[in-house]
């Protein structure tokens, strides 16, 4: 039984290697590596296609999220309301500007916030939201922005795992005041390294992206203010505009595989599996069930689904209100009870680009075997 990885970067390069290393060769031959045309033109091209004005890349999407709020204007003081159950960066990048994040619950069906409890979130000290696109799921985003422009609140949407998804037919990261995108290789645009970008529509705070990414210079050597060393690198830039152009037929790769496993589990009784919120275009980074019956029961499962070759993982066990260095936020457990049930539930099964019927067919059959013990 050949093991199945939860996802297989070896097909999607086979796939451009010709055009990747020409790619790449253009740019060691030119002798730009940091910045130069190779960023410049990434940049253009990424704008263009999730349709904001510009885009400014940077080192990660971990800096794309702190460089959005510091040109937004977020720091000590503010407040910046967010989901619990995302990576930590989410929360981590707030934190680091200076804010304070405010947590609210999920809604289970969809792994993003409840945009039932927004609005009794907003206190005299929010600044900002922050909406998490997770597994590639689209937000409800006319609805989030109709709440942002009541309260006069910034949007900062995280789309580290949702290129390319869309609501009411526009990408996400070009409805908020910026996007913030992570290029890690596993995700629907991935480098061959770390990158990000930030996706915006406001000049002046274009310039102040550029100046935070270059250690608060504006001018080599003069510097107004406290920054980072945030450059995406011009090889990560060459590459990703090859991969760019290839991006569309990727999701829709992911969507087929999404629906192949609708299929093949659809009659398993103990099982959630996920679901498309009627308006959005899920990118499905991860095909995300559920697994009713507590951490310990899925973490059974996922053990014999490895020992059948199927490698799952869970995405994220430990919501981020529990988390030890937010503990004097004081929720405490059982504060946010939707986010802390799937958390001990989720569990992400393989899916990428180029995966097989007969691997999903497998993981299907290693799933339902699994589910008996």
């Amino acid at each position: 039984m050949t093991p199945i990885p939860p996802v297989d970067l070896s097909r999607q390069y086979a796939q451009i290697e010709e055009e990747a290393t020409a790619a790449a060769l253009a740019v060691l031959r030119s002798g730009y590596y940091v910045g130069g045309e190779a960023v410049h033109e990434f940049e253009r091209r990424f704008g263009e296609w999730i349709g904001t004005e510009w885009s400014v890349g940077c080192n990660s999407g971990t800096d794309a999220l702190y460089l959005a709020l510091r040109a937004g204007g977020v720091g000590p003081g503010d407040e910046v309301i967010t989901s619990a159950f995302t990576f930590f960066a989410t929360a981590e990048t707030i934190s680091i500007a200076g804010a304070k994040p405010v947590f609210i619950d999920i809604d289970p069906q969809t792994f993003n916030l409840d945009l039932d409890l927004l609005e009794s979130a907003v206190t005299s000290r929010t600044k900002a939201i922050m909406p998490v696109h997770l597994f590639g799921q689209p937000l409800d985003m006319t609805r989030l922005m109709a709440a942002a422009r009541k309260y006069d609140l910034l949007v900062i949407e995280d789309c580290a795992q949702a290129t390319g998804a869309q609501w009411d037919g526009r990408y996400v990261g070009a409805w908020g005041d910026m996007g913030a995108f992570s290029f890690f290789p596993t995700k629907n645009l991935g480098a061959c390294g770390d990158g990000g970008a930030v996706t915006l529509n406001d000049e002046s705070q274009t310039q102040t992206l550029r100046m935070l990414r270059e250690h608060g210079s504006r001018q080599r050597y003069c510097h107004e203010t406290l920054g980072l060393n945030s450059r995406l690198d011009a090889l990560q830039a060459a590459i990703l505009s090859v991969k760019l152009r290839y991006l569309t037929d990727w999701n829709r790769q992911r969507r087929e595989a999404a629906q192949r496993y609708h299929k093949l589990l659809g009659d398993l009784p103990d099982v959630i599996l996920p679901q498309e919120t009627p308006g959005g275009a899920h990118v499905w980074n991860q095909y995300t069930v559920r697994v009713p019956g507590g951490a310990d029961r899925r973490d059974r499962v996922r053990e014999i689904l490895r020992d059948k070759g199927v490698i799952a993982m869970v995405y994220y066990p430990l919501p981020l209100h529990r988390q030890p260095v937010y503990e004097s936020l004081g929720y405490g457990e059982g504060s946010l009870p939707k986010t802390e049930r799937v958390c001990w539930e989720v569990l992400s099964l393989p899916i990428f680009p180029g995966i097989t019927e007969g691997e999903q067919e497998q993981v299907a059959l290693a799933l339902k075997a699994a589910l008996k013990f």
